[in-house]
């Protein structure tokens, strides 16, 4: 087979000779942000470290914008966080050992919530690796094994020309559906050692498509439009693909009920005559979906949250679009369509056939009804007006990011996201700690809209550190704590089961008087001054903290 050779790239002879004497003083860390730039990067978030120095020399030579936090597992959850926001690749450079291994709990849960993060660690000197003792600093016997069980892929890198391709396919990887953290290690003296080979520049990593197979979106078609009493559930995925739009085209053709999962905030409007809402962790919800004789389950795999702690039976026909082959059918027998939500969503819109049902809306008044009742019942007149506040103050346009505690409880259930995209939080892993750092990454990802973070003050003392970071790069967010003392949703949880809480209470600071120690203005608030209060912070440039003492309770779970 003959090849034409005209058809091969013509450079100038300014190229050519660029590409044959590239520039003096570049190393492995060169070849490493090349990559990140020719891939599409802005951004990349971390932490230095003695084994990663040449990575971090070399973002000076770049033109990467640099985010450091103080801990990598707050860089994990800003990567984290910008990936979910942006939709795009979130760099994450870390170190060996300590370095690594502090990032896993934020790995773990990007892994979960599928966001795109691409960690590139570094390792000991090449001599160190295959697993015999040698006593580098930082050295594990397989620093792999740490991370393989958490990401997607793993991709080692040991000498500098492997460096492109691998990063390349770290990238793809990410960008496959369903999205994910992935992980790059690479020795200590590749990054290093100086390097001769030309400067990256044209770099291909296109991610691949999902899409539904044609005789299984004939069938689910089929089943929908025929259905007596259809309903929708909108996870995660819907989210993560941009697919709300065609969410609500197909509820409004099918006359379904849709309810959201908290993964899934924002995929359908609030106040649609459709719209369950949230209430998941509700029995009447859970038996109005018990009696679809039809099911559609887009973009979740109903775990423990979703399932009302798994006593949902569904005894209808379960249909279950998912990207995530390993959450098919993983809880409940269905139709399973491997397929990114949005691609699937697309191909049903066009097959299904219009169906109205008159009473569909007059049905999902009466579950909302009952929900309220049920929660009026309880006195948590605080609780509500607390959550209100929050929704009054906070911009539609703003994200939000909030941590594993009560006032989060509450708004996975009773917050109107109101746009999609715009409410996340740390309930796919659960760990405590990433609502703020989260939202250091999500006003790194865009500067000009305000950022709210929520925490308790038990998770507001994991990334206290990074107020540094939010005053360092002047970043546009507000961060609320509530202080009840201790970690309250665990007190509750004890106190329930046992009857007293043990290792629930804690000695905490002044948060006011701390956050002003990092130049960070800071005001004590009530519940009646909340919205005021702010409002007032998120509409001030650069970071700010309001604190609200209060001791929140949970309504009364019906899965027991």
């Amino acid at each position: 087979m003959s090849h034409d050779h005209d058809d091969r790239p013509q450079l100038t002879a300014a190229q050519a000779a660029a590409v044959l004497t590239p520039p003096p003083g570049r190393n492995g860390g060169d070849l490493v942000v090349e990559s990140l730039q020719g891939l599409g990067a802005t951004t990349v978030f971390g932490l230095p470290g003695q084994h990663a120095l040449g990575m971090f020399d070399a973002l000076r030579r770049s033109s990467l914008r640099y985010v450091g936090l103080r801990v990598e597992n707050n860089a994990g959850f800003a990567a984290d966080a910008y990936g979910r926001i942006t939709g795009e690749v979130a760099p994450l450079l870390l170190s060996t050992g300590p370095g690594a291994l502090t990032s896993l709990a934020a790995l773990q849960e990007a892994a979960a919530a599928s966001a795109p993060v691409l960690a590139i660690s570094s390792q000991v000197p090449t001599a160190g690796l295959g697993g015999g003792r040698h006593g580098y600093l930082h050295e594990l016997r397989d620093q792999q094994a740490s991370v393989r069980d958490i990401v997607k892929s793993v991709h080692t890198v040991r000498s500098a020309s492997q460096i492109p391709s691998a990063i390349a396919a770290a990238w793809e990887s990410a960008l496959t559906a369903p999205h994910g953290p992935v992980w790059v290690e690479i020795p200590q003296d590749v990054l290093l050692a100086e390097t001769t080979l030309p400067v990256v520049s044209a770099m291909d990593a296109t991610s691949r498509e999902l899409y539904p197979r044609p005789e299984l979106t004939i069938a689910a078609a089929h089943l929908l439009s025929n259905a007596e009493r259809p309903v929708i559930i909108a996870g995660g995925g819907v989210v993560r693909s941009d697919a709300s739009g065609k969410l609500r085209a197909l509820a409004e053709k099918l006359d379904a009920p849709v309810v959201t999962t908290f993964g899934g905030k924002g995929a359908f409007p609030w106040e649609h005559p459709l719209s369950l809402r949230s209430w998941l962790e509700d029995r009447h919800t859970t038996d109005f979906l018990e009696d679809a004789d039809v099911l559609l389950v887009v973009g979740s795999g109903l775990g423990e949250l979703s399932s009302n702690y798994h006593t949902f039976r569904p005894r209808g026909r379960v249909i279950q679009i998912e990207a995530d082959a390993g959450k098919l059918e993983s809880n409940h027998p269905a139709l399973g369509i491997h397929s990114d939500a949005r691609e699937a969503l697309a191909e049903l819109l066009e097959a299904v056939e219009l169906r109205e049902d008159a009473g569909a809306a007059e049905r999902v008044a009466t579950v909302l009804e009952k929900v309220r009742v049920r929660i009026d019942a309880q006195e948590l007149t605080l609780e509500q007006q607390v959550l209100a506040a929050v929704r009054e103050a906070l911009p539609d346009a703003s994200p939000s990011f909030w941590d594993m505690t009560i006032l989060a409880y509450w708004a996975w259930s009773a917050f109107d996201a109101r746009r999609p995209n715009t409410m996340h939080s740390a309930q796919g892993a659960g760990g405590l700690g990433y609502g703020f750092p989260a939202a250091v990454g999500a006003a790194s990802a865009d500067p000009t809209t305000p950022v709210l973070a929520v925490s308790g003050d038990g998770g507001a003392m994991y990334s206290i550190a990074e107020l540094a970071t939010a005053r360092q790069y002047d970043l546009p967010l507000t961060w609320l704590i509530v202080d009840d003392g201790g970690y309250g949703i665990l007190r509750e949880y004890m106190t329930g089961a046992f009857g007293e809480a043990t290792g629930t209470e804690l000695s905490r600071p002044d948060f006011v008087a701390l956050a002003e120690s990092f130049g960070v203005p800071a005001v004590r608030t009530t519940p009646k001054s909340l919205a005021a209060d702010l409002g007032k912070a998120l509409a001030a440039p650069g970071p700010s903290v309001v604190v609200l003492p209060a001791l929140l309770r949970m309504f009364e779970p019906t899965h027991l």
